[in-house]
């Protein structure tokens, strides 16, 4: 599989971190592509599972932990579990992205 790079933002909320990922986005010679997060919450509103995140259980997000399924994940809040799949990660190598 070919490698690329990971950027990860990470900062509390209202910090800024759309407004910069979404700058670098639209510089298409950066080649970059937005990863979909995992999340334990309910979607909110016009969420859509795949696209904006995905939604799964606590059962799910424990069983995905104990795999080593993750690049990275949190508890934020109690059982409110996000993180990022090492197959989504792959998926946007696999794609020639960044």
């Amino acid at each position: 599989m070919k490698k690329g790079k990971l950027l990860v933002f990470s900062a509390p909320s209202g910090s800024g971190k759309t407004t910069i990922v979404r700058h670098l986005l639209s510089k298409e010679d950066l080649n970059l592509e937005f990863s979909i997060s995992a999340a334990t919450r309910e979607a909110r509103g016009e969420e859509i599972n795949g696209k904006d995140y995905y939604f799964m259980s606590i059962e799910e997000f424990k069983k995905h932990i104990k795999a080593d399924d993750f690049v990275e994940w949190e508890e934020v809040y109690r059982d409110n579990f996000y993180g990022t799949l090492k197959t989504e990660i792959e998926r946007i190598w696999a794609n020639g992205k960044m």
